[in-house]
């Protein structure tokens, strides 16, 4: 199963990212275990067979889905990021997990070349306010796409600036919140 780099490999090597591309990422460090407790406890993990992650990074969210996925349930994690893709594949020999190089704004192509039917959990730490609108929109979009009737996306943001967007994408959108992240997370709940 997955065997992760030290927590101190982890930060430094997501530290050095943020200092070289700020803009993709939402934080310096990785994000906490009381975020990850609190916005996967939001999945049933006995019904999700197709789950996907938009900006794994060095997969701290990744980790935690995998410990908690079925064995015949996929991953698909899809990063902009190549130095973030090469680490992920590197470290994490999990089959469930399928690492794509591109933009969440084409995850139904990622889906089908994976062969992989409506998505039971959209996961997001991407940080929307930093995104163009066109781009904003286009991967909203897709993400809407993509959820089955019962599925869910879940974003966790330092903003809410996204939640406008997301109001006139998702038919409904729940807040949360949780403090104990650095920064503090705003999180949304998103249904299609």
């Amino acid at each position: 199963m997955a065997r992760p780099a030290s927590p101190l490999v982890q930060t430094a090597l997501f530290a050095k990212n943020f200092l070289q591309h700020p803009r993709m990422l939402g934080s310096f460090i990785p994000s906490s275990r009381f975020l990850i407790r609190t916005l996967l406890g939001e999945m049933d993990f006995d019904r999700a067979r197709v789950i996907v992650e938009y900006g794994p990074g060095v997969g701290t969210f990744t980790l935690a889905m995998l410990a908690r996925m079925r064995a015949d349930a996929t991953l698909l994690a899809i990063e902009t990021n190549r130095e973030f893709v090469d680490y992920l594949q590197g470290s994490t020999p999990d089959p469930r997990l399928k690492v794509i190089h591109g933009s969440a704004a084409t995850v139904e192509g990622a889906l089908k070349a994976h062969r992989l039917g409506k998505a039971d959990y959209v996961i997001s730490g991407i940080p929307f306010s930093t995104l163009p609108a066109a781009e904003r929109e286009a991967v909203l979009h897709a993400t809407h796409a993509v959820l089955k009737p019962n599925g869910a996306f879940l974003v966790y943001q330092f903003s809410p600036m996204v939640l406008a967007s997301l109001r006139q994408v998702f038919s409904q959108v729940r807040r949360g919140f949780q403090p104990l992240n650095m920064p503090p997370a705003q999180l949304f709940y998103c249904t299609p």
